[in-house]
């Protein structure tokens, strides 16, 4: 019986390997086919085909077997609306050229390294670079079918994955610990499609999660469970026709880096090449000549008139400097058509954006990192910014009780900056940088942040002059470097060279962020929101302003109807009024002239500010602390009552006080003091006083610089009543800069060996003095035993006066997120 069921078993195996032997050798497959697989599906032909399986809801792709590199880039169609976490509709994330790879049963969606490249013709040097820098495999797909040489596999996880990182993008926000949620997650089918160029796929994704932040909690109906919109899009990359040009420091245009490894070893390996997008003349020999793909920028149909329009004059201001370039009709603006896809790669785009507070505004998109080439502009404009503009020329120029009101040069003011606006942003699109010198020389640019020029004429405000209409002088050179045809038989660097010499003769040049965003920065041309060539001239300009406005603001500022408490909202902007250009003038001191330089173009190198504008830049600050500047008028405190019920504190675009819910009349004294005297105690600034000194004994030192300071504070005559209170507001200020800047380990040991001096001198000073005020002794008291208390233990924090946070100010236009990028703004690749 046993030998009976063993013969039985090998008949039936001998049976079995028979039938897979003629499978086989008939050449069926056990890959499905990927017509029977996709049957009834509703297919969607383009650069990838996409099978939409409707009553699945799932999503296929059919890869071409073949298929190139092509783009791939993950973007939020439907955002968050939170300036503060920056989720916003219309975001990009980066762009990596991507490769999609068959190994048996799998198909690998590989992201390529082009930070490291060969350029050399030998493949043999090309490999040995692509195999020592590590590549990444981003998604592993199960290969489902294949057919019409293709390979067909279900995409639907990849498209519910957090493509863009919003996870820890809210974790590190400290907005709370979120997850996808994937029963609450689906593709979007009306934003999902393919054209012949580029495969665009959406979906909804639910983020859900506990303990979200004050952000979430303002903004959702459920701030458990978080609905955004991410975008997909695959792009064919362009062809290799594009002319790539050289960066150069000098020529004000932003730079695709990378390392080419091919490189002879007496040259640079690290290479840049400019960002640009690609014109290509009609007729090559014409100076002026129409182009065969102009370059089109689409505006947001929805955004708001009479908003929409000036967006659109704005942007079309480019116009001007392409032409002078070469090039006819090269830049125009449209609107987007209704049926467009606003992720779409096609369309360059101006997007209106909402926020639940305001915020910045960005320019980016999406650069070929081979060859620098702009593929797509994305704008992306803020609508509370106009709203605040609008705010700002309120609280300068309103009045509410004219019998003829007439709000016109208000609204006036918020569009010519919206133009403004649309025209800087989109130059970021265009591959230029900040130029934030370009105020000192005139309002050459709109690559500048521009404060709005505003002037007093006849006793009152003038707004009519606050914006620049068009681009600037600037702005039509950094483009004919970018995109100019090269004068014939003139090699590359020479026709830059050429270009940068002329807008230099013209009286034009070029400092970017690293010159004007940080607070210790030297130079003093070189700044954001402030104006004109001499910034302590500026200042006592903005001053005289400031002072014209507080003493005339009231009731008359707000319409009928609106609680008085909100009348400090329009407070804060006006008694701000000056603190751009403070930091504008604080450069002066310890403030050195230079240019970007290359050997044999002979720039300025290096030129330290002579000492009497230093003292003249230091006098104009120290004015700003006597408590004449600080107060308030008394007309002003007695229109700030409580907020009402129904009406909290902003504490975005109030004073923080600590007086409970009422106002403070210290706070704003202590606020713009404490603003002034970071700048001028800054440890860089300090530590360049003491260098200047040293190499030059006819400027002024640290010492001197301190001495001053003390004159105008401590030193001044006594007040009375509430100028003697913010007086010692400001003194303990000093107190406090100056012992900071004793202990900071950052700054260098003669910098903390002369602060600490002084702060001693203070002591003994102090204890020479005899007065009878009660509360002017109590000052001296507690101010020296806080300089007792900082020898006995030099690395405990001193607070003498904690400086409450001032009201957000930038962005009064846009702000970047990360200056530090070559490419300000927002930028992607």
């Amino acid at each position: 019986m046993y030998l009976l069921k063993l013969k039985l078993f090998g008949v039936l195996l001998l049976i079995f390997i028979c039938k897979i032997e003629a499978i086989g050798q008939s050449g069926e497959t056990k890959t499905p086919d990927i017509n029977s697989l996709t049957q009834g599906m509703e297919k969607m032909p383009g650069l990838i085909d996409l099978y939409w399986d409707d009553s699945k809801g799932k999503i296929w792709m059919a890869i071409p077997e073949s298929a190139s590199e092509m783009l791939y880039y993950p973007s939020l169609s439907a955002g968050l609306g939170s300036n503060d976490i920056g989720l916003d509709r219309g975001r990009i994330s980066g762009a990596r050229i991507v490769s999609f790879i068959p190994v048996g049963e799998k198909l690998l969606l590989q992201a390529n390294n082009y930070n490291y490249r060969a350029s050399a013709n030998n493949p043999l040097e090309q490999a040995a670079v692509e195999e020592s820098f590590a590549k990444s495999i981003i998604w592993g797909f199960k290969i489902a079918g294949r057919g019409n040489k293709q390979i067909l596999v279900d995409g639907t996880d990849f498209f519910l994955q957090d493509a863009i990182g919003v996870v820890e993008t809210i974790k590190r926000n400290g907005q709370g610990n979120f997850k996808v949620d994937l029963s609450r997650s689906a593709l979007f089918k009306p934003r999902t499609k393919s054209f012949p160029k580029n495969t665009e796929i959406e979906a909804t994704i639910t983020f859900t999660g506990e303990q979200a932040g004050n952000y979430i909690r303002q903004i959702l109906p459920d701030p458990n469970a978080i609905s955004l919109r991410l975008h997909h899009s695959f792009v064919a990359l362009p062809d290799d026709k594009f002319e790539i040009r050289k960066f150069d420091p000098r020529a004000g245009v932003n730079a695709v880096s990378y390392y080419d490894y091919s490189t002879p070893i007496n040259e640079p390996i690290a290479k840049q090449i400019m960002r640009r997008h690609r014109l290509v003349k009609k007729n090559p020999g014409a100076a002026l000549s129409e182009v065969e793909n102009p370059i089109i920028y689409y505006i947001d149909p929805g955004t708001p008139e009479p908003i929409k329009t000036a967006l659109m004059e704005g942007t079309l201001w480019w116009a001007e400097a392409f032409e002078k370039a070469g090039f006819k009709d090269a830049f125009q603006v449209k609107l987007l058509p209704e049926d467009a896809d606003p992720m779409d790669v096609r369309y360059h785009l101006v997007q209106w954006v909402h926020r639940s507070t305001r915020g910045w505004s960005y320019g980016g998109g999406v650069t070929d990192p081979r060859t620098g080439e702009i593929i797509k502009g994305k704008v992306t404009l803020g609508s509370l910014r106009v709203r605040q503009d609008y705010l700002i020329a309120q609280a300068l120029a309103g009045d509410f009780d004219s019998s003829n009101r007439d709000d016109q040069a208000i609204m006036n003011l918020a569009l010519a900056r919206m133009r403004q606006l649309a025209a800087h942003e989109v130059g970021h699109t265009l591959g230029l940088p900040h130029n934030y010198i370009a105020s000192a020389k005139g309002r050459t640019s709109v690559m500048d942040y521009p404060h709005p020029t505003i002037r007093i004429k006849d006793g009152a405000i003038d707004l009519s002059g606050a914006y620049r209409e068009g681009i600037g002088e600037w702005d039509i050179a950094a483009i004919k470097m970018a995109y100019s045809a090269l004068p014939d038989g003139m090699e590359e660097q020479a026709a830059l060279n050429q270009w940068i010499a002329e807008y230099k003769k013209n009286g034009l040049d070029f400092l970017s962020d690293q010159d004007a965003r940080p607070a210790g920065s030297a130079h003093p041309e070189t700044h954001l929101w402030d104006n004109g060539s001499d910034p302590v001239a500026e200042l006592k300009q903005t001053l005289a302003i400031r002072k014209l406005v507080l003493n005339d603001f009231g009731l008359h500022k707000i319409p009928d109807g609106t609680p008085l408490a909100k009348l400090e909202e329009l407070l804060v902007p006006v008694y701000m009024y000056h603190r751009y250009q403070v930091e504008a003038a604080s450069k002066v001191l310890g403030g050195v002239n230079y240019e970007y330089a290359v050997k044999g173009d002979n720039s300025v190198l290096h030129q330290t500010i002579a000492r009497e504008e230093q003292e003249n830049a230091l006098s104009q600050i120290l004015e700003i602390l006597q408590a004449e500047n600080l107060a308030l008028p008394e007309q002003i405190l007695n229109h700030l009552p409580p907020r009402p019920f129904g009406y909290n504190p902003n504490p975005r675009e109030t004073f923080h006080r600590t007086t409970g819910l009422v106002f403070d009349p210290l706070s704003p004294a202590e606020i713009a003091a404490h603003h002034c005297l970071s700048l001028i105690f800054h440890p860089e600034r300090a530590s360049r006083l003491i260098n200047q000194k040293a190499m030059d004994p006819r400027q002024i030192g640290l010492d001197e610089m301190i001495d001053q300071v003390l004159a105008a504070t401590w030193k001044a005559p006594a007040e009375s009543g509430y100028a003697a209170e913010i007086k010692r507001s400001v003194e303990k200020l000093v107190l406090q800069h100056l012992m900071q800047l004793g202990s900071n380990s950052g700054t260098s040991a003669q910098v903390r060996a002369v602060a600490l001096t002084k702060a001693s001198a203070l002591n003994d000073w102090m204890k020479s003095q005899n007065t009878a005020d009660f509360s002017q002794k109590a000052h001296y008291m507690y101010c020296m035993d806080q300089i007792n208390q900082f020898k006995e233990n030099p690395d405990k924090e001193m607070l003498i006066l904690k400086p409450l946070p001032a009201p957000d100010g930038a962005p009064i236009g846009q702000m970047e997120e990360n200056w530090l990028s070559p490419i300000c703004e927002t930028e992607h690749y």
